[in-house]
């Protein structure tokens, strides 16, 4: 499989405070790949690295073979659109109708004609299991609803990549069960190269191809969900058991 993003010697801080210090991760096309860490620990950050909202210190970030950091214009623009994201809120608007939110990105292209922007706000609305909603607007949803419509806005453009920032937090266990088939729904009839960042080790194993954990600023450790439950690695175990007692200092 070839590499659609790759993340080299990234190294970023904000201030005083040094978030990543050097993360080397390449992502296959096609796999699902899951970011785990403590909160702080660089995880959302990289995911805003990859769509060139934010710039690495050192380092680069190259997606599709375009470097994030010094692509421009037209250029960023047609790259960004190949990729979705789901943010941790779901990130919708208020103001605007479910329909609305999903087609936001459609509209802003100006190449759809209008009953093509219907068709498939209904198909990625049918997708995520909220078909008919299209007029109810979002205070009218539970989180777990949300966060379906906001998936339903991440694919409609069709992407290649989809980042998840934390897809499961905040929602009940059998809601976030939901949002774990589709995400594995999405990868398999879409063929998505998926990139989630979560602190819910039940999401990781049943979502990732492979699980990559950040820590004091690097990779600590990366591999299979098997070789991460059975790592061996001090800092992994503790994390992923949720023991307070161990070598990642609680702050």
């Amino acid at each position: 499989m070839d590499t659609v993003i790759s993340i080299e010697d990234v190294a970023k801080s904000f201030g005083e405070k040094k978030v990543l210090n050097g993360v080397n991760i390449d992502v296959r096309r096609g796999e699902s790949l899951v970011i785990i860490g403590r909160s702080g620990c660089g995880k959302s950050v990289l995911l805003k690295h990859i769509v060139g909202l934010i710039h690495p210190d050192r380092g680069t970030v190259r997606v599709f073979d375009k470097d994030m950091d010094t692509v421009k214009g037209k250029e960023l623009a047609e790259t960004r659109k190949k990729i979705g994201m789901l943010f941790q809120s779901a990130a919708l608007l208020d103001s605007l109708s479910v329909a609305e939110n999903v087609g936001l990105g459609l509209r802003e292209a100006r190449h759809y004609p209008e009953a093509e922007i219907e068709r498939i706000i209904e198909e990625k609305l049918e997708m995520v299991g909220m078909a008919g909603t299209g007029e109810i607007y979002p205070s009218e949803l539970s989180g777990g609803m949300r966060k379906r419509v906001g998936l339903a806005r991440a694919i409609a453009t069709d992407p290649e990549i989809l980042l998840y920032d934390e897809p499961t937090t905040g929602l009940d266990p059998i809601t976030a069960d939901i949002i774990n088939d589709l995400i594995n729904d999405f990868r398999s009839k879409l063929s998505i190269t998926s990139v989630s960042v979560t602190h819910d080790m039940k999401a990781a194993y049943k979502t990732a191809d492979r699980i990559v954990m950040l820590h004091d600023g690097v990779v600590e450790y990366e591999g299979t969900p098997e070789q991460i439950k059975n790592s061996g690695n001090a800092v992994v175990d503790q994390f992923i058991s949720g023991r307070a007692d161990g070598p990642i200092q609680i702050t």
